[in-house]
């Protein structure tokens, strides 16, 4: 990098930290609804923005670019999918979490079905974001440093870790969602830049299209396809995308924060759209790297090498600097996301379990030490990165994909299907539980297994998805025909929600229709011209 890209970084760093300022400026009080909810005042567009850069990562990015360059724009579907998924979100879900006024989702199944299940969200969520969240998003950073900018690698993830979490610290929510805003602006600027200036190279679309052929442009793949079968990414992928978008505290605490349910619906048809740009803007950039690769413009060492590589070789100085920026948005947004909804998990659900009467400057001082508590576990983590291999992490990773199925099962049902009972549920996570782990395990021993086994160890993880997920919803629905509750849920449930006519607002809904069509319709389109 050039003195003018370093600028253009430090640029990047000051905004950031005057954003995060003038937003804690702005708060009229600080108690824990202004700390982990933003004082529940938030409008559609800071909602939108934050649920989208808080879900691109820079590893997300990495990920994306690296994936088109090996296999195609395949993994493009699970972008277009979660605009689709979004609006279940924005039409279904919020309503009943703003009718609750929970602080968190393991809160909500407490009120939904009992304490048990509140502990048992609760207890994977820390767990999954200190281990997956946490530390995958700190490797990415200390890369970023190091591939990009020259820094070592573990300057670079201390850096990261100490900036995003000062601000987090100070500001909770509310600055994690208006840093996100700017974070969002400047991870799309260097996407663009990445993908044009790239595009200029290769000779245009068409001469793209034509050089990397139908198979690499092609969203549907053969039932066989061992990453991205159309059974998988038809009725696998939504049932993850459900528990992500719609159940995972990580994201839907941004939804919780707008300022009325129409606020909170209108972000999620805002982000919906912002979902539909990540196939062209981050993973065709992967196949532009291959194409040049294949012409001998420049060597890829790896396929997740590029959109370094690409962004090393085109880009001219200043859009290097930009390009960072973006990254490093990608990576701070994700970040303070993290550490902001863990610590809400942890005072909310975890804390104020055992001090009910907690005032109001203790919980918010609990969520600054909880925040702080995290950045330290970040930064002893560090050292112990480069010791794990990297397969580990995969599989670590996919831990979500076999736990996910079970907790989206008890979310969808328990809202729409009054008699969904506290036994229910709990037999469903824990059998979903033992399956998942199951699963796991016969993975990591692959190799020694044959016939039925090896099968199961096998299979598509999308395919599993389906699997978990249909024999969590059967344990729930027998469980609950049994084991029935003495007092059927009614407030959390459609009966009561959708007949009393508050989960949809007569404000702005015609015009929220169309958009959320449009948003179907979009989705329609890409599937047909990418088909």
């Amino acid at each position: 990098m050039e003195v003018f890209d370093w600028g253009v970084v430090a640029a990047y760093f000051v905004l950031v930290f005057g954003v995060a300022i003038m937003a804690t400026r702005r708060r009229k009080k600080a108690d824990s609804q202004d700390f982990f909810l933003a004082g529940r005042n938030a409008g559609w567009f800071v909602v939108g923005a934050s649920l989208f850069a808080s879900n691109i990562g820079s590893e997300h990015l990495v990920g994306l670019a690296g994936t088109g360059a090996a296999s195609g724009i395949a993994v493009g579907q699970f972008e277009i999918l979660a605009g689709l998924i979004l609006l279940l979100l924005g039409w279904l879900f919020v309503p009943f979490y703003m009718r609750s006024g929970v602080f968190t989702m393991p809160e909500f199944l407490e009120k939904r079905y009992s304490e048990g299940a509140k502990f048992y969200l609760a207890i994977i969520s820390i767990i999954g974001y200190v281990l997956t969240k946490i530390s995958v998003t700190i490797a990415a950073g200390g890369i970023v440093f190091q591939s990009l900018m020259g820094l070592d690698f573990w300057t670079g993830a201390v850096i990261v870790v100490v900036a995003t979490g000062l601000y987090t610290i100070w500001g909770g929510l509310r600055a994690v969602l208006y840093t996100d805003v700017l974070q969002m602006i400047v991870l799309l600027l260097g996407a663009v830049a990445v993908t044009v200036i790239g595009l200029q190279a290769v000779g245009g679309w068409s001469a793209l299209r034509v050089e990397a052929g139908d198979a690499a442009f092609s969203l549907w793949r053969p039932m066989s396809d061992p990453e991205f079968p159309w059974t998988g990414i038809l009725f696998g992928a939504p049932i993850l995308g459900v528990w992500y978008w719609c159940t995972d505290q990580y994201i839907v605490q941004r939804v919780l924060s707008a300022h009325g349910l129409e606020q909170a619906r209108r972000g999620t048809i805002f982000a919906a759209w912002l979902k539909q740009l990540p196939l062209f803007l981050f993973v065709v950039p992967g196949i532009i790297a291959a194409t040049l690769a294949e012409r001998g413009l420049f060597v890829l060492d790896s396929p997740d090498a590029a959109l370094p590589t690409l962004v090393a070789q085109l880009l001219p100085v200043g859009f290097k600097g930009l390009v960072v920026a973006g990254l490093l948005a990608a990576l701070m947004s994700s970040l303070s996301s993290v550490f902001n909804s863990c610590s809400t998990i942890v005072t909310m659900d975890i804390y104020k379990r055992f001090h009910k009467d907690a005032s109001e400057r203790l919980l918010v001082l609990v969520g600054r030490l909880s925040t702080a508590a995290l950045v330290g576990l970040g930064l002893l983590w560090i050292p112990f990165m480069s010791r794990i291999s990297g397969q580990f992490y995969t599989y670590l990773q996919s831990v979500q994909a076999y736990i996910s199925p079970p907790i989206a099962a008890v979310f969808l049902v328990g809202i729409l299907w009054p008699r969904a009972s506290a036994k229910g549920a709990g037999w469903a996570l824990g059998v979903g539980a033992v399956l998942g782990i199951g699963r796991l395990i016969l993975e990591l021993n692959k190799d020694a297994l044959h016939g039925i086994w090896l099968t199961l160890a096998v299979e598509n993880f999308l395919h599993v998805a389906i699997i978990l997920f249909l024999v969590s919803f059967l344990v729930l629905v027998v469980g609950s025909l049994i084991f029935p509750d003495a007092e059927p849920e009614q407030d959390l449930t459609w009966h009561a929600v959708f007949r009393d006519g508050t989960a949809i607002p007569t404000k702005g809904r015609t015009r929220d229709i169309w958009l959320s069509l449009g948003v179907v319709a979009a989705v329609a389109v890409l599937w047909v011209y990418f088909s």
